[in-house]
C-alpha cells in the first residue's frame, strides 16, 4: 500500500509527490503574423548562411587529381 522511499535531506522535496494543483496556468500568448514571419526570415537566413558557407568552401575541401605534378617553389629550390 505504501511504498518506502529513500530519505530526501529536504521536507519540500518530499512532499511535492502529494501535492497537486487545480490552478492551471494561463494560455499561451497566440504569435503575431509579423512575429511568425521574423522566425521565418531568421531561419531562412541561417540555412542561406550555410549553404553558401558550404558552396563558398568546396573548392578548398575538393582535391585535385595532378596533385602529383604540382610543385611548390620551395622544393625546386628557389
Amino acid at each position: 500500500m505504501f511504498r518506502r522511499r529513500e530519505p530526501v535531506p529536504f521536507a519540500f522535496l518530499a512532499e511535492t509527490d502529494r501535492f497537486r494543483s487545480n490552478v492551471t496556468p494561463p494560455p499561451r500568448p497566440r504569435s503575431s503574423v509579423s512575429q511568425i514571419a521574423g522566425r521565418w526570415l531568421l531561419g531562412l537566413t541561417l540555412v542561406a548562411g550555410l549553404a553558401g558557407a558550404l558552396v563558398l568552401g568546396m573548392p578548398a575541401l575538393s582535391t585535385s587529381s595532378d596533385t602529383g605534378a604540382q610543385q611548390s617553389q620551395a622544393s625546386q629550390g628557389h
